[in-house]
């Protein structure tokens, strides 16, 4: 069943209760919008949730209806049939719903008492399923995207990490500039670790921390591509200094590896400097996220993703982010500004194909790799622009990209290109389904043999750390542990 917590009433119930106090009243929406001076489209919009009322708006209804906020604020829907059409609501509006790829039902007085309890029990026996189902890699998804969920809501902003960056850097007496190699060893000492560069690091580490003897383990070949071996070692040391232990389940290590790599990032590009070095591009109308990397010395990447810690908070600009395997694969996303992802029944995002008319996917066709690529999408929640670089990894070729509505994109480099494309996705008509004579021809007698990343099949890797191989790394710290 898709419930909200208790106390806390949505905008959903607040417009329900409003309807209900209203028709009690004998009142139309015509005589309630004259009396909060209102137009009554947008009383209809409260009342059917598509909007949270402000506090002022809630206090001149309470006074039209002769009734106090608190009547308008409680959670408890006013009738049994309030409460199922609010429920029916919610699931309509959610990611199992929308999977679905059917239309939803029109929800009113015409539609039946028993209709309205049949479409909720066969989508409460459809999220049982769900869950029952809910395995390794259904616990791993599920994870993903409620990790989403609460960094959207933070605006992707973690003050409290960002105190802790400012302190370290602090302590080690950085006060401007790129943070150097040499700058991030300085940190490694502070904190009394010794930097070991190796040779035969286990293959599925980046690093690893001897916290009994204070070394930190690093690649003597260091990593492909600007800065990763700094960035490897910041990260290290970042699961140190917040005092990660080893996590109780996946959605606990997700959010450890999230800290770590703010805290990193946060390092490489300190707020303060970060956000005068924007600021100042804002107000030359020529945001670029190769600026703030060449700026900071970091990797696109990292770039894009600092920008994304900084952009709403401190510049009042809504945003996305992604990173696509040239397969089409989105392997990680943020958003705050509306845009829609592929996303699963449940709600993940990550291992769903990104439409091929989006810049993340573009991109991969463009001949100049060293000037960044960007277009205008159309897409059914808006227009967006987005700026997108490819860049070369082990594990093959990934587009990493930033975009921004349409209202935003006059602050940025960029803005003037002429190339624009339109994605109808979810609709498979799009990019997905095949056209009709294609099919026909073909439909019977091809036969292709997949070849999809291992994680999208595997269950979610075992162990306090997944992914890692626990024992080839006691092996390795018994290797190289100092005699005595």
């Amino acid at each position: 069943m898709v419930t909200v917590p208790d106390g806390e009433p949505d905008a959903l119930t607040i417009g329900r209760r409003i309807r209900h106090l209203r028709t009690s009243k004998g009142m139309t929406l015509d005589d309630l919008a004259t009396a909060i001076d209102r137009a009554p489209s947008q009383v209809s919009t409260l009342e059917n949730g598509k909007r949270e009322p402000k506090f002022s708006q809630l206090q001149a209804i309470a006074r039209a209806l002769g009734a106090s906020v608190d009547d308008l604020l409680s959670a408890e829907p006013p009738s049994e049939r309030d409460a199922l059409e609010i429920e029916l609501e919610r699931v309509q509006r959610g990611p199992l719903f929308a999977s679905l790829g059917i239309e939803g039902v029109r929800i009113g007085k015409s539609l039946p008492h028993d209709a309205l309890s049949t479409i909720l029990a066969l989508h409460r026996e459809l999220e049982r399923l769900h869950t029952e189902r809910a395995a390794t890699p259904e616990e791993a998804r599920r994870a993903n995207a409620e990790l989403r969920d609460d960094m959207r809501a933070r605006d992707n902003y973690l003050p409290e990490l960002e105190q802790v960056a400012k302190g370290l850097l602090a302590d080690v007496g950085h006060t401007s500039g790129p943070l150097p190699q040499r700058m991030a060893a300085e940190i490694a000492a502070h904190l009394g670790f010794t930097l070991h560069y190796v040779g035969d690091l286990p293959h599925s580490t980046r690093s690893v921390i001897d916290t009994r003897n204070r070394r930190v383990y690093l690649p003597s070949k260091g990593f492909r591509g600007r800065s990763n071996t700094r960035s490897a070692l910041l990260q290290a040391l970042a699961s140190h200094v917040l005092d990660h232990t080893e996590p109780r389940h996946y959605g606990e290590f997700l959010r450890q590896r999230v800290e770590a790599n703010y805290l990193a990032a946060a390092l490489m590009v300190p707020e303060k400097p970060g956000v005068k070095f924007l600021r100042e591009a804002k107000d030359e109308r020529a945001i670029a996220i190769e600026d703030l990397r060449d700026a900071f010395g970091v990797s696109f990447e990292t770039a894009a993703h600092r920008f994304t810690n900084l952009a709403t908070r401190h510049l009042g600009i809504p945003v996305h982010f992604m990173k696509v395997h040239e397969s089409g694969i989105l392997h990680k996303a943020y958003e705050n500004d509306g845009v829609r992802f592929p996303a699963d029944a449940l709600g993940a995002v990550e291992g769903q194909h990104v439409c091929k008319r989006w810049t993340a996917r573009q991109v991969f066709d463009v001949e100049d790799r060293f000037n960044p690529y960007a277009q205008y999408t159309d897409t059914p929640s808006g227009t967006y622009w987005c700026t997108s670089r490819v860049e070369n990894t082990s594990d093959g070729a990934f587009s990493v990209s930033v975009g921004v509505p349409f209202a935003h994109v006059k602050w940025f480099s960029g803005r003037e290109t002429t190339v624009r494309t339109a994605s109808s996705c979810p609709d498979e008509s799009c990019c997905r389904r095949p056209p009709a004579d294609l099919i026909e021809k073909w439909g019977d007698y091809a036969w292709p043999s997949a070849r999809p990343h291992a994680s999208m099949l595997a269950a979610m890797p075992s162990g306090a750390y997944p992914g890692v191989e626990t024992t080839e790394v006691y092996r390795f710290l018994e290797r190289h542990a100092p005699e005595g």
